[in-house]
């Protein structure tokens, strides 16, 4: 909703995963705010040394140890994300989606003939119920729990074509051709829009999903 303050909900098992390791991390920084914020209060009303402290080495090897254990717990997790990130896994249908200034092109590889541009609806037309910035005149349409394979590259300067309920973000850069996959584990309406500082009309190339039903 429009009050929301936190990640949005997950629309992908990727995006799921993404929410779990955030959650873990700020588990871990929290607990390290609150013992470094306790030891830093106990030091300035504390005006008493204690001998054993002042020089030692095994208090010197614990707390180089434990930041250490510490930042594994963080890293393995992130590591095993970025692996899954990159993972291609046998799409069924593949996008190609090319950066404008300022808009969005879909091409439909697998099908002969379909590709559409996706403008953003100027606000004199939007309708009582459309979201000012995010809607679409033509929206990308794709079947959900469906392995997509999207192909993102642009036209003129660098774009990044972003979906933060799917937990993607991947830039379409001039002459290169980008890749990923994704799935939607639920139908709907997905907003996003361009992540990267475009040009003049940066704000006004939004991206609008509609995962549907493959049955309907």
């Amino acid at each position: 909703t429009w009050k929301t303050i936190m990640l949005q909900d997950s629309t992908s098992p990727l995006m799921e995963q993404l929410n779990f390791f955030h959650d873990h991390s700020m588990m871990i920084l929290v607990i390290i705010t609150i013992l470094v914020s306790q030891m830093l209060l106990s030091m300035m009303y504390n005006k008493f040394a204690h001998r054993y402290l002042i020089e030692g080495q095994l208090i010197e090897m614990i707390w180089t140890i434990l930041p250490a254990i510490t930042l594994i717990f963080i890293a393995l997790p992130s590591l095993r994300l970025l692996y899954i990130m990159d993972e291609m896994n046998s799409p069924l249908i593949s996008i190609k989606t090319i950066g404008h200034q300022w808009y969005w092109s879909y091409e439909y590889s697998d099908y002969k003939n379909i590709n559409f541009d996706s403008y953003m609806i100027p606000i004199n037309e939007l309708k009582p119920f459309n979201f000012r910035l995010l809607e679409v005149d033509n929206r990308m349409v794709i079947p959900f729990l469906t392995n997509i394979r999207l192909i993102v590259t642009s036209a003129d300067v660098i774009h990044s074509w972003t979906i933060p309920s799917l937990g993607m973000k991947i830039d379409g850069t001039p002459g290169r051709l980008n890749q990923t996959t994704f799935s939607t584990n639920r139908t709907g309406i997905l907003f996003g829009q361009c992540s990267e500082i475009c040009g003049a009309n940066h704000s006004f190339m939004p991206i609008m999903i509609e995962s549907i039903s493959p049955k309907f």
